[in-house]
């Protein structure tokens, strides 16, 4: 069966509207329609807009306008300038496009950037996407950040938390459960059948040895032996500083990181445009550009300038996802 992508509207004084509009156009043509949940008023003044009812209309009408759910905004909204009064629709949007999915009506959730701080202004107790996302699912503790590009994969094994905590929180179980959850991540929805895993360490040289820190052979080392147990394709621990290297990259698969920076660090440098934030752990399928709301350079929809790359490609990854998941096209 076909099913639209739902895109959230993210937030409004930020570049998604903009992004949305030239994800539209890129995509018209081509099989991935998907429906904007957002205000409907912010994009039409720049191309075709049909305000629809239910997430099936999108198909019938996406190759002649944005399909938009209308999510109406508290306030006007000024480019480059949040309001905290439009954190309700951002947030209603989010939770739109997840009742969509979880109903059948969508076949995968993709995510404008939304801006913490000012949602957090709002009440909003959530420290990022990610968890809010695992809370609408009922699966709190269980989600895990993937970021994804053609040269690169990274799974994180913890996510929005200061790197003191990061350490502190590290732990055998930790790592083991992120891995077998990328494994199955891998095969379900990327199509390979012997994922290949390489588990970073946490020190420099990975601990040379237990000169430079023991996390290597306390935490990490046990963790990549219970992972062999368990019949996983898996080396490490890796030193940080060679493993994400050119010669080193085409031996795995996915790289599981211990910290939110070890990963997005060369993951960024390597593919800043085309980079995708994947969201495992869910009964439903995330991707979300991996950049940020961009303030600074949001301006109307019909002169921004924004590059949308990276929306582009979470769209299509979704979709990808969705077919090697469900065996059907969005």
């Amino acid at each position: 069966m076909l099913r639209p992508l739902a895109l959230t509207m993210g937030d409004p004084a930020g570049i998604g509207p903009e992004l949305t509009v030239k994800a539209w156009r890129e995509l018209k043509d081509k099989e991935t329609p998907f429906f904007w949940i957002g205000d409907a008023t912010l994009i039409e003044k720049a191309v075709p807009v049909k305000r629809i009812s239910h997430p099936e209309e999108a198909l019938s009408c996406f190759g002649e306008a944005v399909p938009v759910l209308h999510a109406p905004c508290a306030v006007p909204v000024t480019p480059g300038q949040p309001d905290i009064r439009n954190a309700g629709a951002t947030i209603a949007s989010i939770e739109q496009a997840v009742r969509s999915v979880l109903a059948g009506y969508a076949s995968a959730v993709v995510t404008n950037p939304i801006a913490k701080h000012i949602l957090a202004k709002a009440g909003f107790p959530h420290p990022g996407h990610t968890e809010f996302l695992a809370a609408l699912c009922d699966v709190t503790g269980k989600e895990v950040m993937m970021l994804a590009c053609p040269q690169l994969k990274v799974v994180l094994s913890s996510i929005h938390m200061p790197l003191r905590r990061a350490i502190e929180t590290l732990s055998t179980d930790r790592i083991v459960e992120v891995a077998l959850l990328t494994v199955h991540a891998l095969k379900r929805d990327f199509g390979l059948e012997c994922p290949r895993l390489a588990v970073a360490g946490l020190n420099p040289h990975a601990g040379e040895d237990g000169m430079m820190g023991t996390e290597e052979k306390t935490i990490i080392a046990p963790a990549v032996e219970q992972l062999r147990a368990a019949g996983v394709t898996v080396n490490g621990p890796m030193p940080p500083d060679t493993m994400f290297s050119a010669a080193a990259r085409p031996h795995y698969d996915a790289a599981i990181c211990l910290y939110h920076d070890q990963g997005l660090i060369p993951l960024k440098t390597l593919d800043m445009a085309g980079g995708v934030n994947v969201t495992l752990g869910l009964p439903i399928i995330r991707t979300s550009p991996d950049h940020g709301t961009a303030f600074d350079i949001a301006c109307s929809v019909e002169q921004g300038h924004a590059d949308a790359s990276s929306l582009v490609a979470a769209l299509l990854l979704a979709a990808e996802m969705a077919h090697q998941r469900f065996g059907v096209k969005t």
